[in-house]
């Protein structure tokens, strides 16, 4: 595994030592955590529900990657702040992208995603992600949430529910930002 892979996954997904501030704490040099293009080959994940995904288009947005279930009640009560951030802010080039965690092959995601139409896509997880083998590392609990900047860096993470005004607040910093 390569240093950048091992720093990614050690750092940006040790969800809980990601503050909302934009910096990195518990990471060497503290900062953006920067796996190249990995956290976007992440997301090259198959889609479900009638939101477009088109992961290519991914590149110089800010982007919400949420990891969610649909057994999860945390989960689905996050959905409408979600939805809220996505209509709010995408115009600004912000994306939400919801990346399911169930294991029935979307079985149910998918016809969740039909029903609540969300203005954003629902991805299929993996194996691998499932697994932790994935630049965001092993979700250990859910949801849980990192934030990238412009150039695909993961800047903030965390688990459970955040407030969304201080999501809104990290979102709109990196808004402005370059």
């Amino acid at each position: 595994m390569s240093p950048v892979r091992r720093r990614a996954l050690l750092c940006a997904v040790a969800l809980g030592a990601l503050p909302l501030t934009g910096s990195v704490s518990g990471c060497r040099h503290g900062g953006p955590v920067d796996a190249g293009p990995a956290f976007y080959r992440a997301l090259w994940l198959p889609s479900v529900g009638p939101t477009r995904y088109d992961p290519r288009q991914l590149t110089g947005k800010v982007v919400l990657v949420s990891f969610m279930a649909t057994w999860c009640f945390p989960c689905l009560a996050d959905q409408p702040s979600l939805t809220h951030l996505q209509e709010t802010y995408g115009p600004q080039g912000f994306q939400v992208v919801a990346v399911g965690m169930d294991i029935d092959e979307g079985r149910v995601l998918g016809p969740f995603a039909n029903h609540y139409a969300f203005p954003y896509p629902v991805l299929l997880s993996d194996e691998r992600m499932r697994a932790g083998e994935s630049a965001f590392g092993r979700i250990r609990a859910l949801p849980s949430t990192v934030l990238l900047d412009r150039h695909g860096r993961a800047v903030a993470a965390w688990q459970g529910i955040e407030g969304q005004a201080d999501v809104a607040k990290a979102i709109e910093k990196l808004l402005k930002a370059d």
